[in-house]
């Protein structure tokens, strides 16, 4: 048996979410499961990185497979793609130890959610950007979401309906940005609760335009209380960027959106 490991970019816009539901409901995963099959020859059930929900968009999503097939690394790529809708693409294929989980053995997520400050709103970015027309302050923002970092009960930025057994989760990092119009939240953690970016993005735009104050996303984080936070922010401008995996692992970390190629935070 082989165990191959797929780096997957997608638009999530006009899917329901990542997990497969059932023949009838768009789903990343059931469109890449069903494209892999007619590779391999066979049924093929794919384990990824992390489940983005209903349109939420990837960079660099990272799957696993297990499969009896003998295929070249180009046949896993351009092959799958040719069974691929147009906003589904994969752009890497490696074989990897049969102990490599694309789930259980990432130690990060990294994701980017991307704000169109402007405004009047753009006609060419609906999906991909939200849109937000009052003038955020970025630098309240960013400084405000460093109470975030470390390992914390994040019980406040969690979704009312979220399954995990534990709210506790490690933020490694976490950035907000300006280009131009573009405002740019980066965060990276080890794994999220249901809704968490989506949540600390609608508490931070609360902050950004001064509807809170600076202490607002520390003050939430001690609450422990969803129904004392902000609004959730919608998926649009979400992306899974980037998963990483210990030791001397060869998948690729990163994958930025094209208009972003090149850059990082001072």
């Amino acid at each position: 048996m082989n165990r191959i490991a797929l780096g997957v970019s997608y638009n999530g816009a006009s899917y329901h979410g990542w997990q497969y539901q059932n023949e009838y409901t768009p789903t990343i995963q059931g469109n890449l499961e069903l494209a892999l099959s007619r590779i391999a020859d066979e049924p093929i059930r794919v384990t990824c990185a992390g489940r983005t929900d209903t349109g939420v968009h990837a960079t660099n999503q990272v799957v696993h497979f297990t499969t009896a097939a003998n295929r070249q690394t180009g046949a896993w790529v351009s092959g799958t793609n040719s069974y691929l809708p147009d906003s589904i693409a994969v752009f890497w294929a490696d074989k990897v130890p049969d102990d490599f989980d694309a789930r259980f053995s990432a130690v990060s997520r990294r994701y980017l959610y991307v704000i169109d400050n402007n405004p009047v709103r753009s006609a060419l970015t609906p999906g991909l950007m939200t849109h937000v027309h009052r003038p955020l302050d970025t630098d309240k923002m960013h400084l405000s979401a460093q109470a975030l970092l470390g390992e914390n009960d994040f019980t406040s930025y969690r979704a009312a309906n979220c399954q995990a057994n534990t709210p506790m989760r490690r933020v490694h990092s976490i950035t907000v940005d300006r280009i131009g119009d573009l405002v740019l939240l980066d965060i990276t953690a080890n794994a999220y609760l249901y809704h968490m970016v989506r949540n600390i993005v609608g508490v931070l735009i609360d902050v950004g335009e001064s509807r809170k104050p600076e202490s607002w996303p520390g003050e939430l984080l001690a609450l422990k209380d969803r129904t004392m936070g902000s609004r959730t922010a919608p998926p649009d401008g979400l992306f899974l960027i980037g998963v990483s995996y210990a030791g001397d692992s060869t998948i690729p970390s990163l994958s930025w959106p094209h208009f972003l190629h090149g850059r990082e935070r001072d």
